[in-house]
């Protein structure tokens, strides 16, 4: 038992982390009503952005399908009727 006496005060600092977490984080601080969140978030979708900000088109990236793809190079498919893997 005496070898756990190195535990009690991380044990002690984290109890007390969590009574002030869950005292600061209690309901009812700072609560929006949600018409005026919307109409917030309204005006700021439709705000310009400031200057020198430039918005950046979303590039469409091809769906990766997990597998590699060597693409051949000049090679028709007589090719490899000639060719050996060993």
């Amino acid at each position: 038992m005496e070898i756990l006496l190195w535990l009690v005060p991380s044990a002690v600092v984290a109890l007390a982390a969590m009574a002030w977490v869950s005292w600061a984080g209690r309901d009812g601080r700072g609560e929006v009503d949600r018409d005026v969140a919307v109409e917030r978030l309204g005006r700021a979708l439709t705000k310009e952005p400031p200057a020198g900000t430039r918005r950046t088109s979303t590039r469409v990236r091809d769906r990766s399908t997990g597998i590699a793809v060597r693409p051949s190079h000049g090679a028709d498919p007589g090719d490899r009727a000639t060719r050996r893997a060993s």
